[in-house]
């Protein structure tokens, strides 16, 4: 082969268990320390401004469930929410404490919630945790009313959990050993007899297994999907114990997703449809012969979602990087689009849990506006604001947006979206430049509090829209998948020097950001344009690309190749080997470098950052530092509680305020 991980001089990293690999990761935390120590007030005091915009006492919006309303609580000094419910229209003094996620973290250094479900009469509580942030799952079942505990007996789950319409019956993902979710279990709470029997096994490596339930609760439904193909089952929630059934087999390069309503599923589905189009099929027989079109197929406006309730039918859609919701009532056919306030913006369906109903809560954000949940009274056609986040001791009107679009070598346009202060920018301005482009993801132009203080010390703050996500549609992603990789990369670097030749960044001071696949990006820039960014941050960036493709027992390998390509063949290993940052790294003057890692991280494992640090040191020249920083009790998200994350996000920003001189 042409080159695996054996012959790596730091091969030795992945040996997580030996004293030696500990050892490396704390020194190269200290040294990432001392070399930013000169920011250590910088940091207090962001994280101080971060701090102070939040509500920290707070409630989300009461979400109605038969005769409950359900929510989380926050309070001030606690890293985690409280989940509560209390008698519909009630006073909150008849409120009942389900989970309180800062007494279950107690203990651990890392704490998250995977799945919270309460059974269909509201009489049990079931959900998930993961004390290490390997995404590793372990269910616990409790009576509500009594509080007694009534199971914790499975661990190593994936994420999904439904229960059957007896109240007894629990649905959850297995994993195999290289952590794939592969099969569904029933788990008969209560009933050592017929505890865990499993109801569906995938055992094509290309496939991920899911489960949901319909919001009509008929169904549960059990999804297994790869980069391009799909396949969905379901099993009547009326009787969980009886086999699933197809809905249609899967077929190479077709994707669909279903939704139940009434006598008909709807179908979401790229079949003869690039950018996807909807489809019906009776309940009864829902193969793909049966299957009769609703909304046709529209070149350039994508089909992202839908939400079916018994009135009508909620579209997601997506136009020129904007998102649209098409409305659809079920007895007419007619569809009207929802109005919004702002040019650049991101909005979809937000908590809906009950089916029969004739109100939709939606939920509505922009750069400039924290996230706002509306509900759309489908009688009226009025929409009231029920909550948006409160950003204290800020006055938002200070702050702008807009959309830029840039060129790409090829000619294609590639939106950007900018957020800045006016009274704080004049001219080319220090500017930190965000990119993704994986996995059709889209990246939203969204509200976040934190990245105010950027722009109060006169940052720009943009986000690269590049070919692989999905703002643009299905093309936009085949664009930057596979053999065509290279458009992710090079759109990026087009949009940096769009903002430059427009005035907007000042070259001196740019800054690149990104994570994960975005930290792929990051790798690929630093070593193509490392003349092009002052600075760049890569969180758990997966940079170690072709050695991990060739790995099968790594996680997630086997279902990428459709992303990537799979190395094992010579024309995917030549396109990955051509960009993948670890094999590419030049004798260059590079900027200076964050790089971050989670030891305990299933999807971009830590010795790809930390081996490319050391590789980065050995091979590239200047003075400008490279650092690592490695999270030893967390994963691929970083730290768990919200204040921890906040320090965590300060940490990034005093780096990046450094490295543009407004420290």
């Amino acid at each position: 082969m042409h080159g695996t991980t054996a012959e790596d001089p730091w091969f030795w990293l992945r040996e997580r268990e030996d004293p030696a690999v500990l050892a490396h990761l704390e020194a190269e935390n200290a040294h990432t320390e001392t070399a930013l120590a000169h920011l250590a007030d910088l940091r207090e005091e962001l994280f101080d401004e971060i701090r102070s915009r939040v509500q920290e006492t707070d409630q989300s919006l009461p979400v109605p469930k038969g005769p409950w309303e359900y929510r989380l609580r926050t309070e001030e000094g606690r890293q985690y929410p409280i989940h509560v419910r209390r008698p519909r229209g009630s006073s909150e003094t008849e409120e009942v404490v389900l989970v309180d996620e800062n007494e279950l973290a107690e203990g651990h250094d890392y704490f998250a919630l995977g799945d919270l479900t309460v059974s269909p009469d509201h009489t049990r509580l079931a959900y998930t945790s993961d004390t290490d942030g390997d995404e590793e799952y372990a269910l616990t079942v409790i009576d509500i009313s009594s509080g007694e505990l009534l199971d914790e007996s499975l661990e190593a789950l994936s994420y999904g959990l439904v229960w059957g319409n007896d109240n007894r019956t629990l649905f959850t993902v297995g994993m195999d050993e290289a952590r794939r979710p592969d099969r569904v279990m029933r788990h008969v709470v209560g009933d050592d007899s017929d505890r865990d029997v499993e109801v569906f096994r995938e055992d094509d490596e290309r496939f991920w297994v899911g489960i949901g339930a319909t919001r009509s609760e008929r169904f549960v439904v059990i999804g297994t999907e790869s980069k391009t193909s799909s396949e969905y089952w379901v099993i009547d929630a009326d009787e969980p114990s009886s086999a699933p059934r197809v809905i249609e087999p899967r077929r190479d390069d077709v994707e669909y997703r279903i939704s139940h309503q009434d006598d008909r599923f709807l179908i979401l589905t790229n079949l003869d449809a690039v950018d996807f189009r909807l489809m019906e099929a009776p309940v009864e027989t829902p193969g793909g012969d049966n299957w009769t079109e609703v909304i046709p197929h529209r070149p350039g406006t994508r089909l992202e979602d839908i939400d079916a309730f018994e009135a009508f039918t909620v579209i997601s859609e997506r136009r020129d990087a904007t998102p649209v919701l098409r409305i659809v009532d079920r007895a007419t056919g007619d569809s009207r689009d929802l109005d919004m306030p702002e040019e650049v913006y991101e909005a979809g369906p937000g908590s809906n849990a009950e089916f029969a109903t004739t109100s939709l809560r939606y939920g509505y954000t922009s750069m400039v506006t924290p996230p706002s949940t509306f509900e759309l009274d489908l009688t009226t056609w009025e929409s009231t604001l029920l909550k948006q986040q409160p950003v204290l001791h800020t006055a938002l009107d200070m702050y702008a947006t807009r959309r830029e679009w840039a060129t790409a070598a090829d000619g294609t346009r590639i939106p950007i979206s900018l957020l800045w202060r006016p009274d704080t920018v004049a001219g080319p301005a220090p500017c930190l430049l965000y990119g993704y482009g994986s996995y059709e993801v889209v990246i939203p132009a969204s509200f976040s509090s934190a990245r105010l203080s950027l722009l109060d010390r006169g940052a720009i703050f943009a986000i690269a829209h590049v070919r692989g996500g999905g703002e643009m549609g299905r093309r936009w992603y085949e664009e930057g998948r596979l053999e065509h990789k290279h458009h992710t990369f090079s759109d990026f670097v087009a949009c940096a020097e769009h903002l430059i030749h427009a005035g907007v960044a000042d070259p001196e001071r740019l800054v690149a950001r990104g994570a994960s696949a975005g930290g792929l990006l990051m790798g690929v820039v630093v070593n193509e344009r490392p003349d092009l960014f002052a600075g760049v941050v890569a969180e758990v960036p997966f940079v170690d690309t072709v050695n991990t493709m060739l790995d099968a027992s790594i996680p997630l390998t086997v279902t990428e190749y459709d992303e990537w390509g799979d190395p094992n063949q010579s024309d995917a290993f030549d396109w990955m080997a051509a960009y993948s940052p670890y094999e590419n790294v030049a004798a260059a003057v590079h900027p200076s470098l964050l790089i971050t890692a989670g030891l305990n991280d299933p999807r971009v494992q830590y010795w790809e950052p930390a081996k490319w640090a050391a590789k980065l040191r050995e091979t590239t020249s200047g003075d400008r530092p490279i650092l690592l920083k490695t999270e030893l009790g967390a994963g691929h998200g970083g730290p768990s509680g919200r204040y921890d994350a906040w320090r965590d996000e300060a940490f990034v920003q005093a780096f990046v305020l450094d490295v543009m001189g407004l420290a």
